[in-house]
């Protein structure tokens, strides 16, 4: 069984600092587990444009409101707490904060820990993180 606290999670380095967002990585790859989970926090009036070529996620809005733009295709979809949104297509999204959001995400295969996006929006594949 895995056990982890969030607060104590955000004092190790589980805790992925970017620009305009955080993340707080409970479960990686290395937890065999199949799938990633992380608290992540947008961090109030930000935009950022990610597109998950090599991952699939599912988000789970638990705090703050935003929207999130499906950038092929110009569709704005409000985000509140208790909306969920999985990228299945590995979509290219515009997610913009209004206020700080608070964010649980699964990702598909797991991350390893420490990624950001590249220049693309994306996370590379697992291979190249290992």
């Amino acid at each position: 069984m895995i056990v982890r606290d969030l607060n104590a999670a955000r004092q190790t380095d589980r805790l992925v600092n970017a620009d305009g967002w955080d993340s707080t990585r409970l479960l990686l790859a290395g937890d065999d587990m199949g799938f990633s989970f992380h608290i992540t926090r947008i961090h109030e009036n930000t935009s950022h444009v990610f597109h998950y070529k090599h991952h699939f996620e599912s988000v789970y809005c638990i705090a703050g409101e935003g929207s999130i733009e499906e950038l092929d295709t110009g569709t704005v979809h409000q985000i509140r707490p208790g909306v969920m949104y999985a990228l299945n297509l590995h979509d290219r999204h515009r997610l913009t904060a209004k206020s700080e959001m608070v964010m649980a995400c699964c990702f598909n295969p797991p991350v390893s820990g420490q990624e950001v996006h590249r220049a693309d929006g994306s996370y590379a594949p697992i291979a190249e993180d290992a």
